[in-house]
């Protein structure tokens, strides 16, 4: 983006008071852009001992601080601590727990068969890391979504995480309770958080990633793209659609109704499969829409 030019000062002193803060706080968001840069951190996250003692951190960060990350949702969405653990902290512990499980198999070489022209080779297929990764979640499931692909990032030795949470889930992500790079848990250098709106969102975009990961609206989703194509570097896009429901007109309603109407409802109808609309024979849909409402009350 072009830089305007700077107007002319003015004599009002709160005017100069406001400058300087707002040129403060780009000065700080300008040092946390520089520290996120990862050429000094090369090779350290490499060796499997070390991804998977990451792991395991970040599993008793969520564990020990399942209360304090119940409270920052709680301020941000005003969800209940069942629904937070429920609904974001189980998934992420449930995906740590396979991966540390699986990571020393999925780290091997993979054989790979000879052909006529590699008859005297070794064919194997090595996987390489993605070095220095951005990721950007919605302020609908501002823990869970973003903390699931970061265990992946560590669990295949890249090197940086950059997170970028949404300005709408201020204080899952301002909480220490809720930093992933709480320094008694994780390397906090290996994990920065960007907090703030759309210009911090742009100045992000403007870095050379190895990999962007966006969940978010199709709208934000092109934005991410076009940004990505400028290097050419490969997105991960998880988008809005639609999610239509079909009952057929043998089975249960009760137990159809009651699973739609949970689907439909949980997290206040923003998650990704979220039934959008239903399709079923008319011959039944007066009681299905009956036992919807029935369900909903």
């Amino acid at each position: 983006c072009r830089r305007a030019l700077p107007a002319p000062r003015r004599r009002l002193r709160p005017r100069r008071h406001r400058e300087h803060r707002e040129h403060h706080e780009h000065h700080e968001h300008h040092q946390r852009r520089r520290a996120a840069r990862p050429g000094r951190l090369r090779g350290r996250t490499r060796p499997l001992q070390f991804r998977i003692q990451q792991l395991e951190a970040l599993r008793r960060m969520i564990k020990e601080r399942e209360k304090d990350i119940a409270g920052a949702l709680a301020a941000d969405l005003h969800r209940n601590e069942w629904n937070s653990y429920h609904e974001e902290l189980v998934y992420c512990l449930e995906e740590i727990e396979y991966i540390i499980k699986k990571l020393p198999e999925w780290v091997l070489d993979e054989p790979a068969e000879k052909t006529a022209q590699t008859q005297q080779d070794e064919c194997y297929i090595h996987s390489e890391r993605w070095a220095w990764s951005s990721s950007s979640a919605p302020g609908t499931t501002p823990f869970g979504l973003t903390v699931q692909p970061m265990v992946g990032a560590i669990a295949a030795g890249g090197m940086q995480w950059v997170i970028k949470p949404s300005e709408l889930s201020e204080e899952t992500w301002r909480s220490p309770a809720g930093l992933p790079s709480s320094p008694q848990y994780l390397e906090q250098d290996l994990y920065p958080v960007i907090n703030g709106g759309v210009p911090e969102t742009t100045e992000v975009l403007k870095e050379r990633f190895d990999h962007i990961l966006y969940t978010g609206s199709t709208g934000v989703g092109k934005i991410v793209m076009t940004a990505a194509a400028k290097h050419l570097t490969p997105v991960t896009l998880e988008l809005g659609g639609k999610s239509p429901c079909y009952v057929d007109k043998d089975c249960d309603l009760d137990v159809a109704c009651r699973r739609i109407a949970w689907g439909k409802f949980m997290n206040s109808g923003q998650t990704c499969v979220a039934p959008d609309y239903i399709l079923c024979d008319p011959s039944i849909q007066s009681q299905v829409v009956e036992k919807l409402k029935k369900s909903v009350k």
